[in-house]
């Protein structure tokens, strides 16, 4: 299985590359691992609505270029919730329909724009909270981790 991460904005804190460094380490054993960053556009606190749409805009298009040929699953706060075992199940279903490259998109700190949501084969959320771009990485990554450790039938943490 081919596992794509296309995000928005490049990781500045190293606390956050040595997570998302550790979790890729543990992903080898699973599945082919590719984290594509695009970059992302300066959003200040004080922009109007417009100006918040032409910068999820020109961050989606960039992220419309990564994805061209795979299955697409958006992170969105309005998608569907499902525990770890459930996104076990999601992954390893996709793989039983003929997928063999699922990319995951995490959008910019405005989020994705419509065009990618539009794109995407299923939504996601992991939470009704907002959480910052750079930690989300973390995150999906230790799930898709985590759900490989499922599917095998492996210990992991409950």
């Amino acid at each position: 299985m081919k596992i794509t991460v296309a995000c928005v904005g490049k990781i500045k804190e190293r606390y956050f590359t040595d997570a998302i460094n550790e979790y890729s380490k543990r992903l080898s054993r699973y599945v082919s691992l590719n984290i594509a960053e695009t970059a992302d556009e300066k959003a200040p606190e004080n922009m109007s609505k417009a100006q918040m749409m032409q910068v999820k805009e020109t961050e989606g298009e960039r992220l419309l270029k990564i994805f061209k040929d795979s299955y697409v699953v958006a992170l969105d706060i309005n998608g569907r919730k499902m525990t770890s075992e459930g996104f076990a199940d999601f992954i390893s279903g996709t793989m039983i329909k003929g997928v063999s490259h699922i990319t995951f998109v995490i959008g910019g700190s405005l989020g994705l724009s419509d065009r990618v949501l539009e794109r995407a084969d299923y939504r996601l959320s992991f939470s009704d909270m907002t959480f910052p771009h750079q930690l989300m990485r973390v995150i999906l990554l230790e799930q898709i981790y985590r759900a490989n450790r499922i599917m095998k039938n492996e210990p992991y943490h409950k």
